[in-house]
């Protein structure tokens, strides 16, 4: 049995697929772009700003299903551009504090929207 994760506190989908989805004892978060989940927006003001937005993002939908950042096992990070690296991992690194999750980090052609970094992560509930 799988339930659905939507809040307005995060941006709405914009495709077939939910926000988050829980199957079991884990919480499957979709990408999360860099977009203003009040406004509709993006922000693209640096890679910091981006970056921090993505979290802001992720953390409204980790509220929602009830759980933080410390329940996150897994994250993928994608770029557009692995020369901003450091500074989307100076961002991240601020939302965690110990017991860090596994990760990956992968340059991609193109991201939707013509965002710079996308997010997702998978915790335990």
């Amino acid at each position: 049995m799988k339930v659905i994760i939507n809040t307005p506190n995060a941006p709405a989908p914009i495709g077939p697929y939910s926000q988050a989805v829980i199957a079991g004892n884990l919480l499957f978060v979709s990408g999360q772009i860099p977009m203003n989940p009040a406004t509709g927006e993006l922000v693209m003001d640096d890679i910091k700003t981006e970056t921090k937005q993505v979290m802001e993002n992720i953390k409204a939908i980790l509220t929602e299903a009830g759980v933080g950042f410390g329940n996150i096992v897994k994250t993928s990070i994608f770029l557009t551009d692995m020369q901003n690296f450091a500074q989307v991992n100076e961002v991240y690194g601020t939302y965690f504090t110990s017991d860090f999750p596994a990760r990956e980090t992968v340059q991609v052609a193109g991201l939707p929207k013509g965002v710079n970094v996308e997010i997702s992560v998978t915790a335990l509930i």
